[in-house]
């Protein structure tokens, strides 16, 4: 029997877990009038900025192709056409996944709240299954496209393509998208919070449905894209290595591995996935946890049985192991580092009794700290994978990773939903006893979002390791006779190169953290007007414009999304042009280095101020409105940027730049 079989129907069945899990939830009560009207005007705020969103990336996507289709007739570029076909794809399924993802989490928050009525594991069953519909889209899209593209063309060098339009898609989905929500979350904060003294997802505050618009299209459309680029482009770095340099005895068998072990992750997903949805326990965190567990030892046996099947050797498996343990390793290390449970963000609570400065300090030192367990993880998984099995062991234990992605994007993705319910709770006034209910789901939320950006951040960084090594063996392939890529210390455009790539991030993050300011600033102004000219806070009968707040965080986050974006793709192709393949070679170790770095620091230390805050908020340290809880607000909304949108996005520049310089590293050589 051909074990390649599982590729494909893996990938149906995850489509179809996808559709039964939809109309699952759709069938769940959506709560009364209220909570309905609140949950369209949540829905229809997020599609309006994906559709806004979509009309300037289909100008991109127009462009791209047509300068790649372009390229494949400049004599020597031995780039094939094939490759614009393959970027077309790419963008259309990251596009797909997020609109997917988008629709389910704002049709399931009203549901998700009404349904912790019933019970609290109820209201756990239907956002896990929204973020299961999402997790499943997007394994299973990813799966068959690569699989698909690869027996067409029968070239991994095509499948680069595919990688560069998912990459594109997600790194305009995730500035875009995290721009949007922390400018909404930044007003709403700063002004409400702070200045009104009014509870978080207070009505009367005109950014209060653009927050929870906000966290739909950062946390549910922006991860959704992001993992889903990591997903496939560590499958078609593994194929690609397996095809270039050889060195198995079916070189076939090889290529084919990654997905059949992607394929394996999937029926693992479903079934972990299953253990939440039709579980009874109690303990939220536990049920989560339990099922990512369960995933990744059955994806792990699995494994290991094709492993041996395909290759003959357990070499590939051990490899695997070694990535698929350090992608938990650094969701533990995260949540850690990031719970209101745990010592690190306790302290910055602690810290709070001094005021603000304190709290910032300690958070920056929390954030700087919690970068050794990721970073550690990260070479043993790649030295135990290369002693394995080389460069192709490094691909493999990026797949081993993100094998389990359909259940831990669930995971990520039930975040947000549990955060709108606790949102329309709040708002509808359902009482409160579930309005405590749903703030212990959305406690749980915030601790599996930290750990699903700790994840995301640390498959960033071994794929882009394993795109690294592929454009190493790929350069060695495409370069002249008796040339070959050295990318030694003792070459200054490797140097210069390096230093360039370790500069990016920092110049990255620094537009992104500008263009939330910018977006903060403008809502914060109009959030002030409202209060003053409607008097909301005095006057029941006036109702806030959401509207304008919405529109004001949408236009904004669309246009300072254009720049750190094209900066990704244009870096690359330049450095390579001017430094040769050598010196960008060295650009993306730099960038590799220092975005990792740059990354963990900003997600951990926005996710410990985040939870340092809501320690105090459960009773701890005077509560709600001490002057502790003010410090820790304020700490709170320095993170909100850092952690969703400079970290994440960090994770799709390195991963992005590296699929570029792939893509375009024939061209690169054929102008040299």
């Amino acid at each position: 029997m051909d074990m390649s079989i599982i590729v494909p129907i893996s990938g149906i069945f995850a489509l179809l877990s996808a559709i039964f899990l939809f109309y699952s939830v759709k069938k769940q009560n959506p709560g009364n009038e209220k909570m309905q009207e609140l949950s369209s005007a949540i829905r229809k705020g997020s599609m309006a900025f994906l559709k806004s969103e979509y009309k300037i990336l289909v100008i991109f996507v127009i462009i791209v192709t047509l300068l790649l289709y372009a390229a494949s007739f400049i004599e020597g570029s031995q780039m094939e056409w094939g490759l614009s076909v393959s970027f077309i794809v790419g963008a259309l399924f990251s596009a797909i996944t997020g609109n997917i993802g988008m629709r389910t989490a704002t049709m399931s928050n009203s549901r998700t709240a009404e349904g912790t009525k019933k019970s609290l594991s109820k209201g756990l069953s239907i956002a896990f299954s929204s973020g299961a519909v999402m997790g499943m889209s997007v394994v299973g899209l990813g799966v068959l496209g690569v699989f698909v593209l690869y027996t067409i063309f029968n070239n991994t060098s095509i499948l680069f393509g595919f990688g560069f339009g998912a990459s594109s898609i997600a790194l305009f989905a995730r500035v875009g998208g995290g721009i949007y929500t922390k400018s909404a979350d930044v007003g709403a904060d700063l002004v409400g919070k702070v200045e009104a003294g009014i509870p978080e997802d207070d009505p009367r505050n005109p950014a209060v449905i653009a927050d929870q618009v906000g966290d739909n299209v950062g946390d549910v459309a922006g991860m959704g894209a992001d993992l889903f680029e990591s997903y496939v482009d560590s499958i078609i770095a593994t194929m690609a290595l397996a095809a270039i340099a050889g060195g198995f005895a079916s070189i076939e068998n090889a290529v084919m591995l990654p997905l059949i072990i992607a394929g394996f992750g999937i029926i693992s997903s479903i079934i972990g996935t299953l253990l939440v949805v039709f579980g009874k326990g109690k303990n939220l965190y536990s049920v989560l946890r339990n099922s990512l567990f369960l995933a990744t030892f059955l994806t792990a046996l699995f494994a290991g049985i094709a492993t041996w099947y395909f290759i003959g050797s357990l070499y590939p498996f051990y490899a695997m192991l070694a990535g698929l343990i350090a992608g938990i390793i650094i969701g533990l290390s995260t949540e850690y580092f990031t719970s209101e449970k745990r010592k690190p963000a306790q302290d910055i609570a602690k810290s709070a009794k001094t005021g603000p400065a304190t709290v910032i300090i300690q958070g920056m030192m929390t954030g700087m700290i919690s970068t050794i367990v990721p970073v550690l993880a990260v070479v043993a998984a790649m030295l135990i994978a290369y002693y394995f099995a080389g460069f192709y062991g490094v691909a493999i234990s990026a797949v081993g990773m993100l094998s389990i992605l359909g259940v831990s994007l669930a995971t990520d993705c039930y975040g947000p939903v549990a955060d709108n319910a606790q949102g329309i709770s709040e708002m509808a006034g359902m009482g409160k006893e579930i309005r405590g209910r749903t703030e212990q789901l959305d406690a749980v939320g915030n601790t599996t979002a930290a750990m699903g950006k700790g994840f995301a951040i640390g498959s960033a960084a071994i794929t882009s390791l394993a795109l690294i090594f592929t454009y190493i063996v790929t350069a060695n392939f495409l370069l002249p006779e008796g040339e070959t890529l050295s990318l030694s210390l003792g070459d200054p455009y490797v140097i210069a190169g390096i230093f360039i790539g370790a500069m990016l991030p920092f110049v990255f993050t620094a537009l992104t953290l500008g263009a939330v300011g910018k977006a903060a600033y403008a809502m914060v102004e109009e959030v002030r007007r409202q209060f003053k000219e409607l008097n909301l806070l005095n006057n029941d009968k006036n109702k806030p414009d959401y509207e304008r707040c919405i529109k004001i965080s949408t236009n904004r986050a669309l246009k300072e999304m254009i720049l750190p974006s094209l900066m990704a793709v244009i870096s690359p192709i330049i450095v390579g042009i001017v430094l040769k393949p050598a010196g960008l070679g060295g650009l993306l170790i730099g960038s590799i280095a220092s975005g990792f770095l740059l990354a963990v620091f900003l997600a951990n230390a926005g996710g410990a101020w985040d939870n340092a805050k809501k320690y105090i908020e459960s009773g701890n340290m005077g509560g709600k409105g001490s002057e502790a809880h003010k410090a820790t607000v304020i700490g709170d909304t320095v993170g909100d940027p850092m952690k969703d949108t400079s970290g994440p996005s960090l994770n799709i520049l390195i991963k992005l730049m590296s699929i570029v310089s792939l893509v375009f590293l024939p061209l690169i050589i054929a102008l040299g």
